[in-house]
């Protein structure tokens, strides 16, 4: 199958731009033709060929975003992409990210390849009324830079790509629901999911004081209240746990958000780290990792934990690949009562603190990225089948013209990351 990527930013680069990098590789593992469209290439990608790089001056430097501001920078990356793609399609599917894809979807969909756009996240329209309701409720004034912060022109520029799409790539149940309850038919929403790097995140033994213990829980992310850190925290008090019990906050705090949680800091066991530049580490020493998000698209950290032994304790809003008393516990989202009970059960049960331990390992192989690669090429191939059948009889195929022929392997070095803007 002949792949095109269009990735509105740095491919390469830690958060979204690793997702882009190891879906590129990925698929090109699985035996895909992958070329990629992005707005510059950081670390090289074996076997992916770069089409275009849309924020890099021919053979030389990148520009920087700042230029022009990031939304700019990927409407410019839309059209230079779309330009190419009318030209000729010499692909079997392309797949677009967010914020420079309207443009890029229409062209492919002129030639009748199917479009597809990616969805990271949850609807924005959901996510912004939950996430304005709860700082609300908490007193918590969301910062105007904030994606959650409410923008009519950029939910206007989604729902364009939207409509411009053949199908929506839905990495997880929760954010296809949330689509679908904004009134997406349900044959536009396909599923994938993503992954983790196995040999990055990988667990290690456990001896039997460490079996025995108190519980030992970490909540690993941005402190913010979307993420429901002072949910976390409210259950704490409510569990009452043992003495020794520990809850480990490790992150950056969203500003204004401490005062928030400030009357909760001082609880027994809460103890507040800041950022980790390595979370791997941590995950293998602790029992069990806390995400009671109010909404997430399909958290990489739920992958990560438990591909290093620690038990998720998530909400149902966190795209987690998760499944409630197997491989970890699941509450609603916002119920602390439950997540309590949870806590309790981790900390007075050490027996079923194994048996999920050891049944989250067993399906570690299948939170890969070769593994969400090989879900993302059956994604790939309902969609064709789909666009296939609804073509008219008698149509011809388009043609298949100079687009692969432009494309370039990526180069084999970058700078290193502590360059990457």
């Amino acid at each position: 199958m002949r792949v095109l990527l269009s990735f509105p930013t740095r491919i390469g680069t830690p958060g979204i731009g690793m997702i882009g990098w190891h879906q590129a590789t990925g698929l090109a593992r699985a035996g895909a033709e992958v070329h990629v469209a992005c707005g510059s290439v950081e670390l090289a990608m074996p076997d992916v060929g770069v089409l275009r790089e849309t924020m890099r001056l021919p053979g030389g430097p990148r520009i920087p975003y700042r230029i022009g501001g990031r939304e700019r920078a990927a409407a410019w990356h839309d059209r230079q992409v779309a330009r190419l793609l009318r030209h000729g399609c010499a692909f079997d599917v392309v797949h677009a990210w967010p914020a420079g894809a309207a443009l890029t979807l229409g062209a492919a969909r002129a030639w009748g390849v199917p479009a597809l756009l990616e969805r990271p996240n949850a609807h924005t329209a959901y996510a912004v009324e939950v996430v304005a309701a709860e700082c609300a409720r908490l007193g918590v004034r969301l910062r105007s830079a904030s994606p959650h912060a409410g923008d009519p022109a950029r939910l206007a520029r989604e729902l364009r790509e939207f409509a411009a799409a053949d199908a929506l790539l839905c990495p997880s149940d929760f954010v296809a629901a949330t689509h679908a309850g904004r009134g997406e038919p349900e044959e536009r929403l396909l599923r994938h999911r993503y992954g983790c790097d196995p040999s990055r995140f990988w667990p290690a033994a456990r001896t039997r004081a460490q079996r025995a213990r108190p519980v030992v829980v970490a909540f690993v992310g941005r402190l913010e209240p979307r993420k429901g850190v002072h949910l976390a925290i409210d259950a704490w008090r409510a569990a009452a746990l043992r003495p020794g019990a520990q809850l480990l906050l490790c992150g950056a705090m969203e500003p204004g958000y401490e005062r928030a949680l400030q009357p909760l800091l001082g609880l027994p066991g809460v103890r507040l780290l800041g950022p980790v530049a390595d979370p791997a580490p941590l995950m293998r020493r602790v029992d069990a990792l806390v995400l009671p998000s109010l909404e997430e698209g399909s958290a990489l950290v739920t992958y990560e934990a438990r591909a290093c032994g620690a038990i998720p304790l998530v909400s149902d809003r966190t795209g987690a690949p998760v499944r409630d008393g197997i491989d970890g516990l699941v509450h609603p989202a916002g119920d602390t009562a439950t997540l309590a009970e949870h806590y309790r059960r981790l900390d007075g049960d050490p027996t079923l603190r194994g048996a999920l331990r050891a049944r989250s390992l067993e399906g570690r192989a299948e939170l890969s990225w070769d593994a969400a690669a090989r879900e993302l090429l059956a994604a790939y191939a309902a969609a064709v089948t789909r666009v296939r059948e609804r073509t008219p009889p008698g149509h011809a195929p388009a043609s298949r013209a100079r687009c692969a022929r432009d494309a370039q392997p990526a180069p084999a070095h970058r700078p290193p990351r502590s360059m990457v803007r």
